[in-house]
């Protein structure tokens, strides 16, 4: 864990586009792995990691780790 990257609640809800009050309810409540740094949270990527892939519901196929998402065809 020393190499990891860390961010913070901001960042991370940033990145997630969630509230910054959900990602520190996932903390509160021992969802997501986070250390308190006393200037804030900082969460590693190992530990993001974890947490999204417990709330996967299903595995990505190969494939899909290439397929882009594209909008309406005219």
């Amino acid at each position: 864990m020393p190499h990891d990257r860390y961010q913070t609640v901001q960042e991370l809800s940033d990145r997630l586009e969630v509230a910054e009050a959900t990602v520190r309810q996932w903390i509160k409540s021992g969802e997501l792995r986070a250390l308190d740094i006393g200037k804030g949270w900082r969460i590693a990527d190992a530990d993001l990691e974890r947490f999204l892939k417990a709330r996967e519901t299903a595995p990505r196929k190969q494939d899909d780790t290439t397929t882009k998402i594209s909008g309406p065809r005219s």
